[in-house]
């Protein structure tokens, strides 16, 4: 998904004029609509873009992540995606205990399942080096 229709849909999304983002941001409503438009896209300063971002309640690494994506267009990200993101939604939603104890069990699948597929030297290097990983694991 292009910068332009990002912009453009999470503004609407969070339902925001560009009067609204104008005023809260401090950039000029005229400045968001030519961004908006892609008429100037490609003068969009890293300080205006913060200053929008925060308006709308995310970070750079939100707003290039796929967040707003899977926001805004969610029919767009691959079936495998999709369940993944709305699986992590759901967990978000768990109350603290109970998000932590799923998490547990969820690790010790994870770790189960690579022992099996032997995945040992495909895992990424966190799960290799991280000694609290290994503490999770279906042994203990």
């Amino acid at each position: 998904m292009d910068l332009v229709l990002k912009l453009r849909e999470i503004r609407r999304v969070r339902g925001l004029s560009q009067k609204d983002v104008a005023r809260l941001s401090g950039v000029g409503e005229k400045t968001i609509s030519s961004f908006e438009t892609g008429q100037r896209i490609g003068s969009l300063k890293l300080n205006q873009l913060k200053r929008l971002l925060s308006v709308y309640g995310l970070s750079e690494a939100e707003f290039f992540g796929g967040v707003v994506e899977k926001e805004i267009a969610p029919w767009e990200l691959d079936e495998e995606q999709f369940a993944t993101s709305r699986l992590l939604d759901e967990l978000r939603a768990l109350p603290r205990s109970t998000k932590k104890a799923m998490l547990h069990k969820f690790h010790l699948m994870l770790e189960t399942a690579g022992e099996v597929h032997d995945v040992r030297g495909k895992r990424p290097a966190y799960i290799r080096e991280d000694p609290d990983w290994h503490m999770l694991t279906s042994r203990n």
